[in-house]
């Protein structure tokens, strides 16, 4: 991949059949990236990335101000989150198969055999949110079929740690974060829809708007939720 550097920000430069430039800054780590015609020189992608470079760090300092959760122990009362609500890990020990309940608004229960190892817990936990994540995927997808007149032939679930999702777009197959499990269900929504949305349109164009404001003209102010909750201390981001 092309890349520059510019007051020490590094760049990626992404070349397409596109029209016009454009410019993203990814949370959480704030990386900036410029999608630019086939035919554009050097020298203006430089100038235009100058140009803009008080909007890049005004990006960046908002992803750096986010809030980050510490590498999880999967001890007793420590926080994890399910669908954008914060609960306690309460632990029970039974020599009994491992399994993990909701309980009130406040505990998730995790039942383990004795000294079973943090290893094993991160194990058992994240199968679980994989499973819960499993459960809500189909439904959006099958009211989003309907309304944008598109069919999804496979989706996945994959711990990622660059994009909230992806799509490949001739074999109709799209590809979602572990980590939405975390984020509240309209968030989850957001990013289905915007994927299914590349099933109309490759790029991120105006067509591309057009679509998203038209079917989800929420899609900004779910962005920003989905941008500010907490997010993991792995570095990924969309």
């Amino acid at each position: 991949m092309e890349q520059l550097t510019i007051n020490n920000i590094q760049i990626d430069i992404v070349r397409k059949d596109i029209k016009n430039i454009h410019l993203a800054v990814y949370p959480p780590t704030g990386r900036v990236r410029i999608a630019a015609p086939i035919k554009v020189n050097d020298d203006t992608i430089r100038l235009f990335a100058i140009s803009k470079m008080a909007w890049i760090k005004r990006n960046q300092r908002k992803f750096e101000s986010q809030d980050r959760t510490s590498s999880r122990e999967y001890k007793q009362r420590e926080s994890h989150y399910f669908l954008g609500k914060r609960y306690l890990l309460n632990i029970i020990e039974e020599d009994t198969t491992p399994k993990i309940f909701l309980r009130t608004k406040t505990y998730i229960d995790l039942y383990v055999r004795p000294g079973t190892s943090s290893i094993k817990r991160h194990k058992i936990i994240t199968e679980w949110y994989r499973e819960e994540l499993k459960k809500l995927i189909p439904n959006i997808i099958e009211k989003w079929e309907k309304v944008l007149n598109v069919k999804v032939h496979n989706w996945r679930i994959k711990s990622m740690k660059t994009k909230w999702g992806s799509c490949n777009i001739d074999k109709k197959r799209i590809l979602l974060n572990l980590e939405l499990v975390k984020k509240p269900e309209q968030c989850l929504e957001y990013i289905i829809v915007h994927e299914m949305i590349h099933l109309i349109e490759r790029h991120h164009n105006e067509r591309f708007l057009y679509y998203i404001d038209t079917f989800l003209p929420s899609w900004k102010q779910l962005k920003t939720q989905l941008n500010k909750l907490p997010v993991s201390h792995a570095e990924w981001g969309y």
